[in-house]
């Protein structure tokens, strides 16, 4: 009994860390310029919420009231047509946030967000966030200037879809995949995708068959091989001056 009470505790304190709560707000961004003080208030108006793979974290149609921010894990953003073909619209990962601007519009989520692996979340609640802000307006610009950032972001994508090519934006993608780089034998480049090639391929606006066409193209040409979620970009220069 003590050996299953052990297992049992070692994976719930693995799914379920001890993080401190400041340290990891005061690394954010919109939060990089507040003082001690102003962590502790926001870190006590925040809540921890877990998700498993699969799971979901809010629902279309779910008031909105604050902002969640991924600690581990990944969770998609996205939308069900009336035909039932989802199209993903964000995948969020670590230190990166969601519901930020619904939250300040005052409308309920117009996406879902769903766990596409067991994910730690921390949930900002509205009401701290604004009477952060009538203490220091300050504290808004910092927010304005990660939803800009966003916004930012959200543009680069439209002009992706609208003037670039399938091959461009599987390659901007790739190039994109910071995180999951690794060195592998003899100077080959790895990359572990970070979501199901199905996600990733709504992400690009592509069918999951057109996108494993691209991926299938770009082996052909000598630039990458792929094993399962894993790329390796045999020549990383020649890639990025790809002429597909």
């Amino acid at each position: 009994m003590q050996t299953i009470n052990a297992v049992q505790g070692a994976a719930h304190r693995a799914r379920h860390p001890n993080i401190q709560v400041q340290q990891f707000l005061a690394r954010l961004p919109m939060f990089g310029e507040l003082t001690e003080q102003e962590i502790d208030r926001i870190a006590a108006g925040t809540n921890s919420v877990y998700a498993a793979k699969g799971e979901a974290v809010v629902q279309r149609g779910d008031p909105c009231v604050g902002f969640h921010v991924v600690v581990y894990g990944q969770v998609k953003l996205g939308f069900t047509s009336e035909q039932g073909a989802e199209k993903v619209v964000e995948i969020v990962g670590p230190g990166q946030s969601f519901g930020e601007a619904l939250m300040f519009l005052d409308k309920s989520y117009i996406v879902f967000a769903q766990a596409l692996a067991d994910t730690m979340l921390l949930h900002v609640s509205k009401r701290t966030v604004f009477e952060e802000i009538e203490r220091d307006p300050r504290f808004a610009h910092r927010v304005i200037s990660g939803l800009s950032r966003r916004l930012h972001g959200l543009v680069r994508d439209v002009e992706a879809y609208s003037l670039k090519c399938s091959a461009e934006r599987v390659i901007g993608y790739l190039l994109r995949e910071e995180a999951g780089r690794t060195n592998g034998e003899g100077g080959v480049l790895e990359i572990e995708l970070s979501a199901g090639k199905s996600v990733i391929a709504s992400r690009l606006n592509m069918t999951p068959e057109h996108f494993s066409r691209v991926l299938h193209d770009l082996s052909q040409a000598g630039l990458i091989s792929v094993d399962g979620r894993m790329v390796r970009v045999h020549d990383l220069e020649r890639l990025r001056g790809s002429g597909f």
